[in-house]
């Protein structure tokens, strides 16, 4: 039960110690940091160099291998490194490749070369998200049951602090050292990464990996939906944040075309406001899983980032005002961070250790469904009804998947204490 696991709660200097956690914290920061290169950096890059817009709206394409990542994952299961075992070996690979097609990116001029530069893109993508499974794989099978809420705190903030190196920082440093040291720069970074991923640990269970490639397909689609009441758990994957999804999926337009704001006030003060909330978020969902359970945090944090989406509907109402837009911004990132960190724990709990990357990774694709579709379907109701009532209905929108939590207590409380 989710009481008796709280006794087992992780104190913070057992934490600042765990080499697990740590381990966490520096392959969450492996992670985040190719994301933006090929990304809104490289799109900066194009932009700067004076491409059209037709031609830079082509490479947002680049990102498809992060949504497709579990198509390839059984391959990362069943086959394993002749270094460093399942996990870390192909981490390691995966962190040197991403490190020589940054310097390789580089080197290249996009205005003579733009599609070797699109090549590598895309290649970084692949690479990255494929790094992206087997971290995904060894935080499930290496963080024990009561670990697995700081450990998602510690990958989130290692991503968000790569991120912001090589998202807003390399931007900065770009005008002072041109774009090619700028990139070797990153990418000199993320081989210091390679030598931090020698030194995690081995997961404590030894798994067996799959026998075959079959083996590696099919299993862990039939140890999944062989279990008792998987589809309500799945549709539970799906639902949970799907209010959430909602309201985020057009904010940045409300700010600016609902209620006024410019595009620089939103910069300075909405971004800075959301990256600020949700660092603390991040930290205090972890925190607050070691002491509530997986259960009670999920409901407590379910209730709270469906309920903050109605500070959006006051801010609606209010119409101009940084304050109300500081508060509705900050507290919805803020119960959002929580919330993202303990579904983070959820999905490794419903995770087979045998069939972890794929498991994981097919789990992560359903989640981002709802934040994949639900865009077009908010616009479409924005026109409506109006920003006040839209945002009333996302709230509304978050029940469904609080209810099917409240059925699932259960079945969900036995996952505080297996795999």
């Amino acid at each position: 039960m989710a009481s008796d696991n709280a006794k087992q709660a992780l104190r913070l200097a057992d934490v600042l110690g765990n080499r697990r956690v740590a381990a966490a914290l520096t392959l969450g920061f492996a992670s985040g940091l190719p994301f933006a290169l090929s990304q809104g950096t490289l799109q900066g890059w194009l932009a700067e160099l004076g491409l059209n817009i037709k031609t830079i709206g082509w490479f947002t394409l680049v990102g498809l291998p992060y949504n497709l990542k579990f198509l390839w994952a059984p391959l990362l299961d069943r086959y394993v490194p002749p270094f460093l075992g399942r996990r870390r070996g192909w981490i390691v690979l995966m962190q040197a490749l991403v490190a020589i097609v940054i310097a390789v990116m580089g080197l290249q001029a996009p205005n003579d070369a733009i599609y070797a530069v699109a090549i590598l893109a895309l290649l970084l993508a692949f690479l990255s998200a494929s790094q992206d499974v087997v971290i995904d794989a060894y935080r499930t099978d290496s963080l024990r049951p009561e670990e697995r809420g700081i450990g998602s705190t510690a990958v989130q903030i290692g991503w968000r602090v790569a991120f912001y190196i090589s998202g807003a920082l390399a931007m900065v440093l770009s005008g002072v050292i041109g774009w090619r040291a700028t990139y070797l720069t990153m990418a000199a970074i993320m081989g210091a990464s390679t030598l931090l991923t020698l030194f995690a640990p081995e997961p404590e269970v030894k798994v067996v990996a799959p026998r075959s490639l079959q083996e590696a397909v099919f299993e862990p689609i039939r140890e999944f939906f062989g279990r008792p009441g998987i589809l309500a758990l799945l549709s539970l994957v799906i639902l949970y944040k799907i209010g959430d999804a909602a309201a985020l999926s057009l904010s940045t337009a409300f700010l600016i075309k609902g209620v006024g704001f410019t595009a620089a006030q939103v910069g300075a003060v909405a971004k800075t406001t959301s990256i600020t909330a949700t660092i603390i978020g991040t930290v205090l969902g972890g925190l607050a899983f070691a002491r509530l359970g997986l259960y009670r945090s999920l409901l407590i944090f379910g209730v709270l980032q469906a309920a903050t989406n109605l500070l959006y509907s006051l801010l609606a109402v209010r119409g101009h005002d940084l304050s109300a837009m500081v508060l509705a911004v900050g507290v919805d990132n803020l119960a959002g961070a929580m919330a993202a960190t303990i579904f983070g724990a959820f999905i490794m709990a419903l995770c087979d250790h045998r069939f972890s990357a794929f498991q994981f990774a097919l789990l992560s694709a359903l989640s981002a469904l709802s934040r994949t579709f639900v865009g077009p379907i908010a616009a479409v109701l924005v026109a409506q009804v109006g920003w006040p009532l839209f945002f009333v209905i996302t709230f509304v929108a978050g029940a469904p998947g609080l209810f099917l939590l409240w059925r699932l207590r259960a079945r969900i409380e036995t996952l505080d204490l297996v795999h």
